[in-house]
């Protein structure tokens, strides 16, 4: 069993030490001032995320609900929490949210792509870190399962509003009438 021990203050690094990190390929996340660096993602990987990336951004361009940004994009939840999730959304009415540098604040949803190495993070404490921020969605999707499971906030605490898997559709509780096909973004 591992025991996490926090950082004392002094070595906790802040939002101003993500701002300093260099453009290099690499995700580099700031956990309760803890740095986590993530290297490039796999070809899957990527072409997952532009499969959603492209149906999200189809059906909020056409509702005029908002927008979609890919990674790396910060998201800034406090000083000692700026993650870079895959995917988030950001309706209209939380335009404001929208940086030069970060999203100040919780997106409306999040999506999240497992892979070994990020997995257990995704899972865990990113996945409470939004909780306890109000991303009021949260899809884990999981190309080696082929599924995409769909997280929507209620009461404070995320509840699954479904787990879509190759052969069904995809739908959202936060975005009505978005329908998207699982078979045409995860592979066979």
């Amino acid at each position: 069993m591992v025991t996490r021990v926090p950082l004392p203050g002094p070595y906790r690094l802040t939002y101003g030490d993500w701002l300093k990190f260099p453009d290099d390929g690499r995700l580099y996340e700031i956990i309760e001032g803890e740095l986590y660096m993530v290297p490039p993602p796999s070809i899957t990987h990527q072409r997952v995320s532009r499969e959603l990336e492209f149906r999200l951004l189809t059906f909020l361009r056409a509702a005029a609900r908002g927008e979609v940004l890919d990674a790396p994009v910060g998201v800034r939840l406090s000083d000692e929490d700026v993650l870079e999730p895959d995917l988030v959304v950001v309706l209209a009415e939380h335009a404001g949210r929208i940086g030069t540098q970060v999203i100040d604040g919780p997106p409306d949803l999040v999506v999240e792509i497992l892979s070994p190495g990020s997995a257990g993070r995704d899972l865990g404490r990113k996945r409470e870190l939004y909780e306890r921020a109000g991303v009021r969605e949260y899809w884990i999707v999981d190309p080696q399962a082929r599924g995409i499971e769909v997280l929507a906030l209620e009461g404070g605490r995320y509840s699954r509003f479904g787990l879509f898997q190759r052969g069904e559709v995809l739908r959202s509780a936060l975005l009505e009438g978005l329908e998207v096909p699982v078979d045409e973004v995860l592979p066979a």
